[in-house]
């Protein structure tokens, strides 16, 4: 889009794909763009200004375009995303997930009486929650009497030549020595994620808040491991030795397959099973529950289980870098953010949210901003970040 010095609308950077592109994934190379622009135009700072706080407050969710206008939108828009997943190597999912927000985010460009509306809007409701960015703490991957610590998230592949070989993105590989038949156990704090490939060979990807213990071999009776928090696993085959996940609620017996096993405190512990066959018993040694694929298994407290069937994807989504909500309470959703960016958001006026929910999918970027700019995208959300506050209110 040309701009020109007689053009003082804002509107018209609402409109710029590639505005809407620095405003949803801002990179050096368009943050250099816009620093030049400005220097060039230094006039348009305040129409950009205002552009930045009616992308950010706009009440997306009261809004709504022809299908036929959408597919226009999210063609223009196609190109800009395109440069931004080629360049961050951003998975295909979620450079789709992406063009839908901004799909949203285009639907205002025919609407402009209501921006010019809302242009003077204050955030002034009293129901509020509020959230604040704690402190980053590393990984712990202990064997033996030895714990070495990482500060990113790590790719663990334990050998059978007593190693662990550890790579991190921003770390240089290295090999640690690993106790043998002892249980070694690796935590993930919030804020981070880790995957481990076991002695057998089978992979485990670990969420925030997760700790998982297990042998540096297995025996040759039976495979074992120790989950608090959230997993998702690919067993790999043995027909002579069967694989066990313990939690504090429930036992997973594994017939070759991959699944999905939450169980944090203070949420429902389940199971979502993707492919193959698990049996669910409780601690108390009721008769085991066997899962078909697409089924999830919710643990009661009296040591029941409900179960349903469901989409897969919603539940796994999180292993592969995004999450996908559907008529998700926002509560819900903001759990799910807080583990992942290591935030903690108070829920004392959770009564006022009742009802709230959000569809759509959030890419679990390296910027915050970004996934509190896209979750109002999907609700009826608006945030304000203060300083480490962030602040969630009704539209």
């Amino acid at each position: 889009m040309q701009f020109n010095r007689d053009d003082n609308n804002f509107i018209r950077f609402l409109k710029d794909e590639k505005f809407i592109e620095w405003k949803l994934f801002p990179t050096d190379e368009l943050n250099k763009y816009w620093e030049e622009f400005l220097l060039q135009f230094p006039d348009k700072r305040k129409d950009i200004n205002m552009a930045e706080k009616h992308f950010r407050h706009i009440k997306l969710s009261s809004y709504k375009q022809s299908p036929g206008k959408k597919q226009e939108a999210a063609k223009r828009l196609e190109k800009s995303l395109r440069r931004y997943y080629i360049k961050n190597n951003v998975r295909r999912f979620a450079f789709a997930a992406a063009a839908c927000a901004a799909v949203l985010v285009l639907s205002l460009l025919y609407l402009h009486e209501k921006l010019y509306k809302s242009r003077n809007q204050l955030i002034t409701s009293s129901e509020y929650i509020v959230g604040n960015e704690l402190k980053q703490e590393d990984i712990m991957f202990i064997t033996g009497n030895e714990t070495a610590s990482f500060q990113h998230n790590i790719d663990i592949q334990i050998s059978s030549e007593k190693t662990a070989q550890i790579r991190s993105e921003y770390q240089d590989a290295e090999e640690i020595s690993i106790e043998q038949h002892t249980m070694n156990k690796l935590i993930v704090p919030y804020g981070k994620q880790s995957r481990i490939t076991l002695a057998d060979g089978t992979q485990v990807w670990l969420n925030s808040g997760t700790t998982l213990e297990f042998p540096s071999s297995f025996t040759k009776n039976k495979r074992e491991v120790y989950l608090t928090g959230e997993m998702y696993i690919e067993v790999a085959p043995d027909k002579n030795r069967s694989f066990y996940v313990h939690t504090s609620d429930f036992n997973v017996r594994v017939y070759g397959t991959k699944f999905n096993a939450s169980s944090y405190a203070g949420s429902p512990a389940s199971v979502v099973l993707v492919e193959g066959s698990i049996g669910l018993q409780s601690d108390d040694g009721k008769q085991e529950l066997r899962l078909s694929p697409d089924e999830q298994a919710v643990y009661s407290d009296n040591g029941t289980f409900q179960t349903k069937r469901v989409d897969v994807q919603p539940f796994i989504s999180w292993k592969d870098g995004y999450l996908t909500f559907e008529d998700t309470p926002v509560t819900e959703a903001l759990k799910q953010i807080e583990r992942y960016y290591n935030l903690s958001f108070n829920y004392g006026d959770e009564v006022s949210f009742q009802g709230i929910t959000c569809t759509g999918k959030i890419i679990l970027s390296d910027n915050l901003d970004n996934v509190m700019t896209a979750l109002t995208l999907i609700s009826a959300m608006k945030y304000k970040k203060k300083d480490k506050l962030i602040y969630i209110y009704k539209k």
